[in-house]
């Protein structure tokens, strides 16, 4: 148990002495190299392939390779992947995270941040805007537009203004916009709004003309889940340095693809454990219904794995209203019950509604298995058909198994099983 406790401790002192900093947006293909060698997609969630994937992401790997020029309509994609000419791997296995369906591919832009503490860098694609969007399933004509502006526009104007910046830093911005509602996964107004403001005076500075900068900031400006992309970058920056600590029971990252939940233990290493995905139970747009919803997908999950989003709800209590969680009230409550499961609190980020309590942090997996606790995610919920997107939002649970699984394997590995 001493060594236990001693590893859980160098794990949260790793995550507290963090320093994530927003440094470029650099293209994919030179991020992560392995891109370049034929026709892969990344995804969300633990390892998948294309049989087993959900309509939604179907959806998305089929208008990702219109988009990357690989298949001429999405009739064509669909019948390359179903012949096996694409290559699937997890985000999480290249330092990388991406929302609901998680596509990544060579040509795309990718935030980067560098957690300057250990040298460690993570990516994640720049938010697409709300809407139809290829993040929840979207492919028309419109999503792989706007994926074209992004990546000839605004990706290339970004990474010059954040060269010019040298870089802004994240945890100080988070500690902020929980101070002013933010959650950090379906609430991130505040953040949006002040990395903007971050962004603005560099990006007047590189943009081509007033018409591009224009756009830019319109873009930004309206996109109230801009910074999310960001956060979750920051979020797998903070915790691929907890990887591989001996005896470590801490969780080092959530994610599931729609089909399956899946979690990475610090003492286990680049083991997923996995278990069917839970459906979220939310409020849903004008016109649909739960019978219409795909079970969770993302990698967005990391947010929670920090401390942030669900764990974070008693600093947004407008969320809970949103996601379908109760009285704002009761916001307060989904914070103190995940505190049971995690190691401490984040000092750095407080709650100011709650008397200025630090966020939960470290989730330990004994104490998910003991208490019968299991994590809360907020979370977007897609279609469950390709080419549709959102169509609701709300909260959903971890599935035990994923725990008792690791923990099973952990106590093996401790010798005491």
């Amino acid at each position: 148990m001493q060594a236990i406790e001693q590893a859980n401790s160098e794990a949260i002192d790793r995550m507290l002495q963090s320093d994530p900093v927003l440094e470029d947006v650099i293209t994919a293909g030179d991020a992560i190299p392995y891109l370049r060698e034929g026709k892969i997609i990344l995804h969300a969630g633990p390892p998948i392939d294309w049989q087993r994937m959900c309509g939604p992401m179907q959806g998305a790997v089929a208008g990702i390779a219109v988009f990357e020029g690989w298949a001429s309509d999405l009739d064509d994609a669909v019948e390359q992947a179903s012949s096996g000419l694409f290559t699937f791997a997890p985000n999480h296995h290249y330092s990388a995270v991406g929302p609901m369906t998680g596509m990544t591919t060579a040509s795309q832009p990718l935030m980067l941040v560098v957690n300057r503490s250990s040298g460690n860098r993570a990516y994640c694609a720049i938010n697409e805007g709300l809407g139809k969007v290829m993040r929840f399933g979207g492919n028309d004509a419109s999503v792989l537009a706007r994926l074209a502006w992004i990546r000839d526009e605004l990706g290339p104007m970004m990474s010059g203004a954040l060269r010019l910046s040298g870089g802004i830093p994240i945890k100080n911005l988070i500690a902020r916009g929980l101070g002013m509602g933010d959650e950090m996964h379906q609430r991130n107004v505040a953040c949006s709004g002040l990395l903007l403001r971050e962004l603005s005076p560099w990006l007047a500075k590189v943009g081509s003309s007033g018409e591009s900068l224009s756009k830019a900031l319109a873009f930004m400006g309206s996109n109230d889940q801009f910074f999310l992309n960001v956060g979750m970058a920051t979020g797998k920056a903070i915790m691929d340095p907890v990887r591989d600590i001996e005896h470590c029971s801490i969780v080092t990252a959530m994610s599931r693809n729609g089909t399956e939940f899946g979690i990475r233990v610090s003492a286990l290493g680049d083991r997923w454990f996995t278990a069917p995905v839970e459906m979220p139970e939310g409020l849903y747009f004008p016109g649909y219904t739960e019978d219409d919803a795909n079970p969770d997908m993302g990698d967005s999950t990391i947010v929670e794995t920090i401390g942030l989003g669900g764990f974070a709800m008693g600093a947004a209590p407008a969320v809970a209203g949103f996601v379908g969680a109760g009285a704002a009230s009761e916001a307060g409550t989904y914070t103190r019950n995940m505190l049971e499961i995690t190691y401490q609190e984040n000092p750095e980020w407080a709650i100011p509604a709650m008397d200025y309590q630090g966020v939960p942090t470290g989730i330990d997996i004994r104490r998910v298995v003991e208490t019968g606790l299991a994590p809360t995610i907020n979370t977007g919920i897609a279609h469950k058909k390709p080419g549709v997107g959102q169509v609701g939002a709300g909260i959903v649970r971890a599935p035990m198994q994923c725990f008792r699984d690791a923990l099973r394997a952990f106590a093996q590995q401790e010798g005491v099983l």
